[in-house]
């Protein structure tokens, strides 16, 4: 199969993110949820969507919420290429890893769909650029020192953007995105297993709107 550079199989997703700045990260435990909630999330605002590999609803949740024309739908917290394969067989259009590995990143690039890779250090971003990548998950954020280890890393790493997830909430939501290194920031709180385990969609679309106009002041 031929190898897609990353970043002309990067820039449509890269685009998405970056017009949203939002990225809930789903976790699904009944795929039967996946599209009441992405009406819910296209009805706040919002276009891109992870749904994470944590339960073995993942792919059919992925599948059911591809279905809607309106959403960007990825997958997260990849592992292992075999998930790669899994997840864009069910429709996934990127890929987010929670940390750095050079077979995950190896084979995305080989079948020619966007990877965004964890990075919670230095060397895993140099990493990163290695394999031609300009853009990584930073995660866990508010553990590894948040806004303030952002600014410190984007300084030598210019071209670099972030997409910050992990302690990521209303109350810091526009510190992260006020940083020009920022792309997008991921986030659980508009999506909590709570509102998902009981169906309370509007209260969903009410976070996700909230989160948008939040996100479009920043």
């Amino acid at each position: 199969m031929t190898a897609v550079h990353p970043s002309e199989q990067s820039a449509d997703v890269s685009e998405t993110l970056a017009k949203g700045r939002i990225l809930p990260v789903v976790v699904l435990d009944d795929a039967r949820a996946a599209a009441p909630l992405a009406a819910a999330l296209t009805a706040g605002g919002l276009r891109s969507v992870e749904v994470t590999f944590r339960t073995d609803a993942a792919a059919d949740a992925i599948r059911a919420m591809s279905e809607d024309p309106q959403l960007f739908v990825g997958a997260g917290t990849v592992l292992t290429p075999g998930q790669v394969d899994e997840a864009v067989a069910a429709g996934a259009r990127f890929i987010v890893c929670p940390g750095f590995s050079p077979r995950v990143v190896a084979h995305c690039q080989q079948v020619g769909v966007p990877v965004f890779p964890g990075a919670a250090t230095a060397t895993e971003i140099q990493m990163a650029i290695d394999a031609g990548l300009d853009t990584v998950k930073f995660f866990p954020a508010e553990q590894l020192g948040g806004v303030a280890m952002i600014k410190a890393l984007a300084a030598p790493f210019r071209s670099v953007r972030f997409i910050p997830t992990g302690g990521v909430n209303t109350g810091n939501l526009r510190d992260y995105l006020a940083l020009p290194a920022v792309l997008a920031v991921g986030g659980t709180w508009m999506v909590a297993p709570s509102l998902l385990a009981e169906g309370r969609w509007d209260e969903v679309t009410t976070l996700t709107a909230a989160a948008v106009n939040a996100a479009r002041e920043s």
